[in-house]
């Protein structure tokens, strides 16, 4: 037991300079802002700009799978016609992208 005991005093961490493991942690959160924050943020930034650039006409797609025509846009609700004379109201944040867009990705 004695033995044990000496040897782990000995192989104890070595003292070196705090600057090494400042540096690592500042490396560290830098590569987080630079391949997960940063890119998250210009994806909802360019969400938002979607979004503010809806207009009556557009043919949309919400996060719901629902296909429709824009017909009213009343502050952060979308009025949505689905069918002939078929209109629904959703959340202008559901909105997923235009139809155009979906048919686009379909036929690659």
């Amino acid at each position: 037991m004695a033995l044990l005991t000496i040897l782990l005093q000995q192989t104890g961490t070595p003292q070196g300079s705090p600057w090494g493991s400042i540096l690592m942690m500042v490396a560290l959160v830098a590569i987080f802002y630079f391949f997960m924050i940063r890119p998250q943020t210009k994806k909802q930034k360019e969400i938002r700009k979607f979004r503010d650039s809806l207009s009556v006409g557009d043919k949309v797609i919400t996060a719901g799978g629902i296909y429709g025509k824009i017909k009213e846009i009343k502050g952060e609700d979308v009025i949505l016609e689905i069918a002939d004379n078929v209109r629904i109201r959703v959340a202008k944040s559901s909105i997923y992208g235009t139809a155009a867009d979906s048919n686009q990705q379909q036929a690659q």
